[in-house]
């Protein structure tokens, strides 16, 4: 297995995209949104988180909210 070596900046960038999924599947269904749409958006969103959290870079990063919403 190869070290997955990032620099603090995209260490960040990836921090923050993971949260923008996890933001997104704690708020809910959005209007106008079909059921099966959303079914398709927490599908992908979740298996988004999954993947991230299985990266070995993180630091000190709080892997709390990404594991919350990944299941």
């Amino acid at each position: 297995m190869t070290i997955d070596t990032q620099t603090p900046a995209q260490i960040a960038q990836h921090y923050s995209a993971a949260m923008d999924s996890v933001n997104l599947i704690n708020a809910g269904k959005p209007e106008g949104m079909t059921d099966a749409d959303w079914a398709d958006c927490l599908s992908r969103n979740k298996e988004h988180l999954v993947i991230m959290l299985a990266k070995d870079y993180w630091t000190t990063e709080n892997l709390a909210p990404l594991q919350a919403a990944s299941v």
